[in-house]
């Protein structure tokens, strides 16, 4: 049952307002002071920046090491998430509309990447893969960005095709359409919010991941994040902050993306 805000004791309201508000400064606030600090003039992380710049942005910029290594992280995400839904999709589909023994087993071990320390798997990965040769390979962050991202696109997918009415898909085949057609322009469409959110999030794990990506790294190939990471480890430059700051925005408007779509598609009439 949902509560009635306009309907509250003002004190309540008050009460409930103030917790709001103390629990977004307490969540954003370390996200605006590195903001802020990628725009001040001290050469450290000084907060308040005593004057305001655009410099380490145009350092940034200028630094090749840190356009390769925001691009190999672009490509990286990209190809995850395209990958994550499609994988995501035919496992979901498994899961929720197939009858064989051992199907709730197969959904935990599905999901066990979400409850495993992202340490052992990395460990575990950088193990095989260093036996096969795919450490610091587009390849090998790809296949290893897949392990952690595959459990929430198959969530995401899974919710939306239990709540599908596959009736829809028969009535389409008797009324002559072949089952790609049928996948293509009933299923698909019917649970496209479960694969964007599966896409969304495939590509915000794969973009923030610091902790496997280190393993994956070599010096010549390597992530923002571990960029970030191996800058902190030399020297506190606003650089860095920039460098965050972008990682932030992309993030941020990655889930403002989400969120219009989400706006206009729930606007449409069913």
């Amino acid at each position: 049952m949902l509560l009635d805000f306009s309907r509250m004791d003002w004190r309540l309201r008050l009460g409930l307002v103030t917790v709001a508000l103390l629990t977004s400064v307490y969540l954003l606030g370390p996200i605006v002071f590195i903001v802020a600090l990628s725009f001040g003039t001290s050469q450290w992380l000084v907060f308040p920046p005593p004057g305001w710049t655009t410099q380490w942005y145009t350092q940034l910029l200028a630094e090749p090491g840190w356009i390769e290594a925001t691009w190999n992280s672009l490509k990286i995400a990209l190809l995850v998430s395209a990958l994550s839904v499609l994988i995501g999709f035919f496992a979901s589909m498994a899961l929720v509309r197939g009858r064989f023994a051992g199907k709730a087993v197969l959904r935990a071990f599905f999901l066990t990447p979400m409850v495993m320390p992202v340490v052992v798997l990395a460990v575990a990965l950088y193990a095989v893969f260093l036996r096969l040769g795919l450490t610091g390979t587009l390849a090998g962050f790809v296949v290893g960005h897949l392990v952690i991202a595959l459990p929430f696109s198959i969530i995401a997918i899974s919710n939306s095709l239990e709540s599908f009415d596959f009736a829809l898909e028969d009535a389409a085949r008797i009324c002559g359409a072949s089952d790609w057609v049928v996948r293509w322009r009933v299923t698909l469409p019917s649970i496209r919010l479960g694969l964007g959110a599966a896409a969304l999030f495939s590509f915000l794990i794969s973009w923030d991941d610091v902790v496997l990506a280190i393993f994956m790294a070599t010096p010549g190939s390597e992530t923002l994040p571990v960029r970030i990471w191996s800058a902190l480890r030399q020297e506190l430059s606003p650089v860095i902050a920039a460098a965050s700051t972008l990682l932030i925005a992309v993030t941020v408007l990655c889930m403002a993306v989400s969120a219009w779509l989400g706006g206009r598609t729930a606007k449409q009439p069913h």
